[in-house]
């Protein structure tokens, strides 16, 4: 009777403290589940043998056929915060840390993986598991996404900013792009977006299948703020080649910051020399070859400034000018024919046969500008006597002579306080006079006998 009592007391004694009936230590040892400790990165409690950290027997014996002897102490979140600080408080809170799905991501006992992850370095494999994987494989791939680093950008559990972004996006943007930090901080000029608009106004964060990861081609891109120039173009039946051509405008300007007026790659005229400077763009003539050498610059020229004349962009004028010009040797003077030269020069230089104020290309009163391109035969445009870029004569002449189809027609321009004397190809050597008159003699043809008339004339 005695014995019989006292293993009843023996099993309600059992019954009452199961936590006993098995060690944490034990747990891993033997054939049990030793291979918990296989792993790289053993989670702590586990390294420690401390099991029961996060679970509670709940069978007197274990194991138990057709029983779990144990369970967790919590479930969710609530599993990890004793010893994990308690993720939720920010604004934007990953939807698995908000459903206290920790093991979505995490392994609980341990992993060959940094932060127990379940996948390896290429992180994109573990989050395309929810996210749509398409954005992130097009041809161009920002560099976090192409090496699967998905949190160099995002914190995986929660963030103040949208897209659980690390931090502000240009912050995160300039922690990688330090050279453009520093840039911006030197540069003269700064693209309007640059300076007040997140990066993602002109790039895909992630990837695309435009080069620099744009969200579409130049100048389509710059279309967007640049209405005013897309309207221009559109109607323009001569763009300049770099605006459509790849590259578009980068061609020329830089996207982000320069040193330069209106972001401009360098300075001007050396930025249109880098093409414009050899013979690779024939039939257009090597400006750096006309250049050379050449005292007498054209005024915009010689400030640096292409633009001047040319329009940078596109223009329905000849050589892509800022206003009409003949793209013709001949062209007699029409109202507006020559509006683009007359911007700077005198307007009234073409309108009168004689003057004493609107030119001092003058014999006596006669206008000889007028004389040269009025002539409705055989008017002649600026270029048969000017040089438009530069010159080794006065007054952007060149003795080199000005080009007549295959041929240079040879000029010499001799000044004087108040005339001078021009001898060219053209006609006999003619002197002009603006206080005096002069009166040339002009030669006829020949002859016979070889012998020449001379008559006299006013030119």
């Amino acid at each position: 009777m005695l014995r019989s009592h006292l293993q009843a007391l023996l099993v309600a004694a059992s019954l009452l403290i199961p936590s006993l009936a098995i060690s944490s230590g034990a747990c891993l040892t033997g054939t049990c589940h030793s291979a918990v400790l296989s792993v790289k990165r053993p989670h702590t409690p586990v390294a420690g043998g401390e099991c029961l950290a996060c679970h509670k027997q709940q069978s007197a014996k274990h194991p138990t056929p057709g029983q779990k002897g144990f369970s967790l102490i919590a479930s969710g979140g609530a599993l990890c915060s004793p010893c994990h600080e308690q993720m939720g408080k920010k604004k934007n809170v990953h939807q698995p840390v908000k459903e206290g799905g920790c093991l979505s991501c995490h392994k609980p006992h341990g992993s060959d993986n940094p932060s127990l992850l379940t996948v390896g370095e290429d992180r994109s494999k573990l989050c395309f598991d929810c996210h749509d994987a398409a954005p992130f494989v097009r041809q161009f791939k920002h560099g976090p996404v192409a090496a699967g680093s998905c949190d160099a950008c995002h914190d995986p559990h929660e963030s103040d900013e949208k897209s659980l972004l690390n931090g502000p996006l240009r912050e995160v943007c300039l922690k990688c792009h330090t050279d453009f930090d520093q840039g911006m901080k030197e540069a003269t000029s700064v693209h309007g977006p640059v300076r007040v608009s997140p990066c993602t106004s002109c790039h895909d964060a992630h990837g695309s299948d435009n080069s620099s990861l744009l969200l579409v081609t130049s100048p389509e891109l710059c279309f967007q703020c640049h209405k005013t120039l897309q309207a221009k173009l559109s109607d323009n039946s001569r763009p300049h080649k770099p605006v459509v051509q790849k590259g578009g405008c980068s061609t020329c300007h830089a996207s982000h910051y320069s040193k330069g007026k209106r972001l401009l790659q360098s300075g001007e005229k050396e930025l249109c020399l880098q093409c414009h400077g050899d013979n690779k763009l024939a039939p257009l003539k090597n400006i750096k070859e006309q250049l050379k050498g050449k005292p007498n610059l054209h005024g915009p020229l010689a400030a640096g400034r292409c633009t001047g004349c040319h329009d940078p962009h596109g223009s329905p004028n000849f050589r892509l000018l800022t206003g009409p010009y003949p793209a013709t040797y001949y062209a007699p003077y029409t109202d507006g024919a020559y509006g683009f030269c007359l911007r700077c020069h005198e307007k009234n230089l073409l309108r009168f046969p004689d003057t004493t104020v609107f030119t001092k290309f003058r014999n006596g009163n006669r206008n000889l500008h007028y004389l040269h391109v009025v002539n409705s035969r055989k008017g002649r445009s600026c270029r048969a006597c000017h040089e438009p870029h530069a010159s080794d004569g006065p007054k952007l002449t060149t003795r080199e002579g000005t080009p007549f189809g295959e041929w240079k027609i040879p000029f010499v321009l001799e000044l004087t306080e108040t005339g001078g004397k021009c001898s060219s190809g053209c006609h006999q050597s003619f002197a002009y006079d603006r206080d005096k008159a002069v009166v040339n003699r002009r030669m006829s043809a020949p002859v016979f006998g070889g012998k020449t008339s001379a008559t006299k004339g006013d030119h």
